[in-house]
């Protein structure tokens, strides 16, 4: 069966709140039923159907064609099936995430799967600011699941993260995996300064290695370890470079030892410190 399709006339002179769009809110709806439902927006009241054009289908596979970044909160909450965008999205795509696919053909904005819990979120281009991290006033990022980023993502990329796993295949920001307290960030690309800032537990493997490294972990010496080997084949469906990564002898740094300290960071090259 066919997707259902929503494509965007125009872009938005606001900005919207996309969060009714996912597949369990959408199962059994008619297509006028959809068009009527209505988005939070920033200024007037709108419907979607005086914003999309629709083409129904399966509401377990659904598309969103014309994308743009004035669409936010794009696979809130799913719960599962699959959802494509392609272009890019606003702020919060994938937040609170428990089940489903979602794939972004483009760049996203802040706090991509802030809180989620389960499932699988790719962004094809970068993600911005605090991938992965908690909202203000949250104790916890990311629980669970997945995130794959093709493109860079920005500063204090998996801040706060409990579980899951995070893998940029480009650059990263300062602050990368700040206050972890478990979960995996992998990031094949350079990284900014003060990567691992606060970790408590945790992993964070550097391709390319960072900048200034805070002087509270310690050096233990180069290591191809078994664990590591598991962690690559567990990627390895997706993203073969970070598999290809984790199977080479990386530099271990225990800490942070400011806090907990029972965290890792990993770098690439066996970069020295």
């Amino acid at each position: 069966m066919t997707r259902l399709t929503l494509t965007l006339r125009q872009r938005p002179g606001q900005r919207l709140d996309l969060s009714p769009l996912v597949p369990h809110l959408l199962a059994g709806k008619s297509a006028h039923e959809i068009e009527r439902i209505e988005l939070q927006t920033t200024r007037r009241r709108v419907a979607v159907g005086e914003l999309f054009r629709l083409r129904m289908g399966d509401a377990g596979q659904i598309c969103i064609e014309g994308s743009c970044e004035r669409l936010d909160y794009v696979g809130r909450e799913m719960t599962g099936g699959e959802l494509l965008v392609e272009g890019d999205v606003g702020i919060q795509a994938g937040r609170l995430m428990t089940g489903g696919r979602l794939t972004v053909r483009g760049n996203a904005g802040p706090w991509a799967a802030s809180g989620m819990k389960s499932g699988m979120l790719e962004i094809a281009g970068a993600a911005g600011d605090r991938l992965a991290g908690p909202l203000p006033g949250e104790i916890g990022g990311m629980r669970g699941g997945i995130v794959v980023v093709r493109g860079n993502a920005g500063e204090r990329a998996g801040d706060r993260m409990r579980r899951g796993t995070v893998i940029v295949e480009g650059e990263v920001g300062p602050y990368a995996g700040a206050r972890m307290i478990a979960g995996t960030l992998i990031a094949l690309g350079a990284a900014g300064p003060l990567p691992g800032f606060l970790l408590k537990r945790g992993t964070i493997v550097l391709g390319c290695g960072c900048g200034a490294l805070s002087p509270t972990f310690v050096d233990c010496g180069v290591h191809q370890l078994l664990a590591n080997r598991y962690v690559a084949a567990m990627i390895e469906h997706y993203s073969k470079s970070a598999a290809k990564l984790m199977r080479r002898p990386l530099r271990r740094l225990a800490g942070d030892m400011a806090v907990l300290g029972k965290g890792e960071i990993f770098l690439g090259n066996g970069t020295k410190v």
